[in-house]
């Protein structure tokens, strides 16, 4: 015989898909000023690893401009060299035609 699913359970007994799960979490309770204290604490810690992530990103910035502007100047005198070479040496033409063409583009490319 069929069961009607409206039908009660005897009051002293539970489901068992309606029984709640136990929390496996521990009961100590952490007074609020404890862990405000704790909070602030690593809010803190956060905040101090972020200013010097941040200033050793600035200085890493800072560095590769340098290097930039290096590199830029070189490539300023490697031109103008090349040039005072060829005005020296017009027959050297096809020594220069033999060479790679990124010797004589500008190499300042920025990403």
């Amino acid at each position: 015989m069929c069961t009607n699913n409206t039908e009660k359970l005897p009051s002293g007994l539970v489901h068992s898909s309606e029984r709640k799960q136990r929390s496996k979490r521990s009961k100590v309770q952490v007074p609020r000023r404890v862990r405000k204290k704790c909070e602030e604490k690593a809010d803190k810690d956060m905040e101090l690893k972020n200013l010097k992530l941040f200033l050793e990103n600035q200085s890493i910035i800072e560095e590769n401009e340098k290097l930039r502007k290096k590199a830029s100047v070189l490539h300023q005198e490697n031109l103008a060299l090349m040039s005072e070479f060829q005005n020296k040496f017009p027959d050297s033409d096809i020594f220069f035609d033999s060479l790679p063409l990124f010797f004589f583009t500008n190499t300042d490319n920025r990403r």
